[in-house]
């Protein structure tokens, strides 16, 4: 479907890219990964043809349609509501649609058998597009990422950023083309809407690439990685985990073979300096020297998995209680956030606040830091010292500061020395902690605002999203910096795997309470599961209860329900029929794409007109079924 070959690409004559390869075929789900500024996001650029590559080449099939959702979105604003802008992926239905209501009103003043016979074939045409079913797909996916029914006729206008960017992320997956790029999709999603666009691209007809830090997330929506390291492609069959252990045998490979390499060059060097001075043994010196000299040298390994030793110390040690609230209750106007609710925040709690935007996490994080109106009561506790982190705060950096500079104004009595030790850390080593602010990516900066949190000697912190903008590495030197950080804090996010390794405790807002789970996120999660299979099973048992009470059918009533009965397992069975036929048409259609993506097939016109011609065929033949099959669902669903 798309091929890179050979792809080079420089920034400033720095190479992001040399002679790289990669071939993505129908229905791969890629995960793209790499430390930031390996050039990921530039990949994505260059695919969609943003970007023009300064050698090699990135080529597609006709057929091939590319759907592109980055950070420029964040800016794009429109006076249609969000409903509205979400079918524009249906465009040449919704033209038709104006046609239409055109038509109508047209006919409401003359009423002409011409105007009929344009009405008719428009809807035809709209029904041909699957118009009629448009709103609801578009509702669907809208309100699977998180927005409310009420929401969906307001403006666009009216959302931050972050809402703006669900909706462009909605308007992609309505257009479903076929190859779909996403760049961070998680950023602006909450837990609740990440599930939800797991599952979507987990059965996506399409092939998708993702950027992502997200483990968890890549776990579940990928089948293979792509990382790029040493301006090079390399991939990897599988999700994220298989990813790990996958890279950790090709790494003890690659050593052995170093390492094998390294003892032979050691030996033909001992040779060569033992008879170098030998005139009987000159033709076999020379003969290993141009050994070597030919020789392809193999590349030791590189540990990317970097471990930290974080030196935390206090000034003062708090007493038990870091901060209760009694008897809280806020709300904005008509939206209620709290109300009525305690809480109990002890020395040595690790919490995570999570759950879906709009419930009032970042509203209950301000209201811990004090900087939020409440009725009721808020008491910190004794010797408590806190450090909030947000996003907000990368801007509040002096952006002409060097790094080194802006540790040292955190107000800490750490030498220089230390203060290098914590940047090493964090990724900035030697003269990199003399960069200016201003230069850093958004991923550096907030490295550099999480050091300064860290160093600050607070032993209460409270941090708002920090995995944004943080790539894999730095996420996972974040994550061992809190399990060695021994005071107390409260996370807000959306990262699964990042909240499973470092909370103790789950918090959440539910009717318009904090509720408390005691223990990590796993186990939160697997009581979740729990409680909601026994209240399904719990719903049956009433009906059945109902069902009993209700009186006996008379004998009519009983013949039409035993041909009902038999009707429905008739639909069943064709039902069942029509899902394998399905299978095994899709198995079909599968093969036939792979075989069109053979570039021996290409080379011959006539080999390539047959396969074309079996792939059309199959792939009507798909149509027709799933449109049965539709049917007999619909006709089950009626009895």
């Amino acid at each position: 479907m798309l091929a890179i070959s050979n792809l080079s690409y420089f920034i400033g004559g720095r190479p992001l890219y040399q002679e790289a390869s990669l071939h993505i075929k129908p229905k791969d789900k890629i995960g793209l990964i790499g430390m930031n500024g390996t050039g990921k996001s530039t990949l994505l650029r260059l695919i969609v043809g943003e970007y023009q590559p300064d050698g090699g080449s990135i080529s597609k099939s006709n057929e091939c349609t590319i759907g592109f959702l980055n950070q420029d979105l964040l800016s794009y604003q429109s006076e249609d509501s969000i409903l509205s802008v979400a079918m524009q992926a249906f465009q040449e239905a919704v033209e038709i649609q104006k046609k239409i209501d055109k038509v109508l009103h047209e006919m409401e003043h003359n009423y002409k058998d011409e105007l009929v016979d344009k009405l008719a074939k428009l809807q035809h045409q709209f029904e041909d597009l699957d118009g009629y079913s448009m709103q609801a797909k578009a509702e669907e996916v809208l309100e699977g990422i998180g927005f409310k029914t009420a929401d969906l006729q307001k403006p666009l206008k009216q959302f931050s950023g972050g809402w703006r960017m669900r909706v462009m992320l909605a308007k992609l997956l309505l257009e479903r083309p076929s190859l779909l790029l996403l760049d961070e999709p998680t950023n602006h999603l909450d837990l609740p809407s990440i599930q939800w666009v797991e599952n979507y691209l987990k059965n996506y007809e399409g092939a998708v690439i993702i950027v992502s830090h997200d483990r968890q997330f890549l776990d579940g929506a990928v089948t293979s990685i792509v990382e790029v390291a040493n301006q090079q492609l390399t991939q990897y069959s599988g999700n994220y985990s298989f990813y790990l252990t996958e890279k950790e045998e090709r790494k003890e490979i690659q050593k052995n073979a170093f390492e094998n390499q390294q003892a032979k060059i050691r030996q033909t060097e001992r040779f060569i300096e033992r008879f170098r001075s030998k005139a009987t043994k000159a033709r076999q010196v020379q003969s290993r020297v141009k050994a070597l000299d030919r020789m392809d040298m193999i590349d030791d390994v590189v540990d990317d998995n970097v471990s930290v030793n974080f030196n935390f110390r206090f000034t003062q040690n708090p007493g038990r209680t870091i901060l209760s609230l009694k008897d809280v209750s806020k709300a904005y106007g008509d939206l209620q956030i709290l109300k009525n609710t305690h809480a109990l925040i002890e020395r040595g709690d690790k919490i995570a606040l999570i759950g879906a935007n709009g419930k009032g996490k970042s509203t209950l994080l301000r209201i811990i830091a004090g900087t939020e109106k409440i009725e009721g009561q808020r008491e910190m506790g004794h010797n408590v010292r806190m450090s909030f982190f947000a996003q907000h705060q990368l801007e509040s950096l002096n952006i002409e500061n060097e790094i080194l500079d802006e540790l040292k104004q955190a107000g800490t009595d750490k030498t220089e020395m230390e203060l290098r030790s914590v940047l090493g850390c964090f990724l900035f080593s030697n003269e990199e902690v003399f960069k200016k602010i201003k230069v850093l990516s958004g991923g550096e900066k907030s490295r550099v605002a999480l050091a300064k949190t860290l160093i600050s000697e607070a032993n209460f912190l409270l941090l708002d999203e920090p995995t944004n903008h943080l790539d894999i590495q730095s996420e996972n030197i974040l994550i061992q910096a809190l399990q060695q950080y021994l005071g107390t804090f409260v996370i807000v996010s959306h990262n699964r795997y990042f909240i499973s390794h470092v909370a103790n405790k789950i918090w959440y807002i539910e009717d318009h309470e904090i509720k408390e789970y005691p223990g990590t996120y796993d186990e939160y999660q697997d009581w979740r599961a729990r409680t909601q299979s026994e209240m399904q099973v719990e719903q049956p048992v009433k009906k059945e209860e109902k069902k009993a009470k209700e009186k006996p059918m008379s004998a009519d009533e009983a013949i039409r329900k035993q041909e009902g009965e038999k009707k429905r397992k008739k639909l069943e069975k064709d039902l069942e029929a029509a899902e394998n036929h399905i299978a095994i048409l899709e198995a079909k259609l599968s093969a036939a794409e792979e075989e069109l993506a053979k570039p021996e097939v290409y080379a011959h016109l006539e080999k390539l007109q047959q396969v074309n011609e079996r792939y059309e065929q199959i792939k009507k033949d798909l149509e027709e079924m799933n449109s049965r099959w539709e049917a007999l669902a619909l006709e089950l669903d009626s009895l």
